[in-house]
């Protein structure tokens, strides 16, 4: 089953990025496969997270791992104005921009993040080939 981290209340339809902000990469200049998947319903949902906080339109989504959780590390899903690409892998995915941190890669090589909302349940899901063991909340994983 895979791993599950809790979205935040977000309502309302999101705003579909137009610009950039200075720091970021156009969409259209970076590749479209990275180490990490991140679906269609995933990049709505951040799409729609971005609006709701009124973050900048083109922020990153950054993904990344931590130390802690039940099981040793923890998925990290956040939201930045610029990007290092000397220490982030940086890709497009349906036109939104994704860093990772190379550190994380060996984590995260092969991931898919997805978006689920079902009546018992709502959030983004890691589907990691990497992950020996997870948790019983999903949040965290060994690897």
């Amino acid at each position: 089953m895979p791993a599950t981290a809790e979205a935040p209340p977000v309502t309302g339809e999101a705003a579909v990025p137009q610009t950039t902000p200075a720091g970021v990469p156009d969409v259209a200049d970076l590749p479209t496969e990275g180490c990490v998947t991140v679906t269609e319903a995933a990049v709505a949902e951040v799409r729609r997270v971005i609006a709701e906080q009124a973050l900048p339109e083109g922020s990153v989504l950054r993904v990344g791992v931590s130390g802690g959780g039940c099981s040793g590390f923890s998925y990290a899903l956040g939201f930045d104005d610029s990007v290092d690409e000397s220490k982030d892998e940086v890709f497009a995915q349906h036109g939104q921009v994704v860093a990772v941190p190379y550190k994380c890669g060996p984590h995260l090589d092969g991931t898919v993040i997805d978006f689920y909302a079902g009546v018992e349940k709502r959030g983004f899901t890691f589907e990691n080939p990497n992950a020996r063991n997870t948790c019983g909340c999903g949040s965290s994983f060994s690897a």
